[in-house]
């Protein structure tokens, strides 16, 4: 209870910023950024990025940076 009760002292005697202008006044007045489709978005998603025959190179790679961490905590 003590610990919960001097927390929350010492977060009474924090300065909180400024938060009426966050934004720069020369962003304001600019432009929205330009909206697009979401299919192209999601298309890009969906695509993969490893290429055939790399999966095996991936798991060996994997396979090696766990033995290594093994070995780093039997130390």
């Amino acid at each position: 209870m003590l610990p919960g009760i001097l927390l929350a002292t010492l977060c009474a005697c924090a300065e909180f910023p400024d938060l009426g202008r966050t934004v720069p006044e020369a962003e304001l007045d600019g432009a929205y950024p330009p909206l697009v489709p979401v299919q192209g978005l999601l298309a890009q998603g969906e695509q993969t990025r490893i290429a055939e025959g790399e999966d095996a190179a991936l798991e060996a790679r994997a396979a090696a940076l766990r033995a290594r961490a093994a070995r780093l905590r039997n130390r």
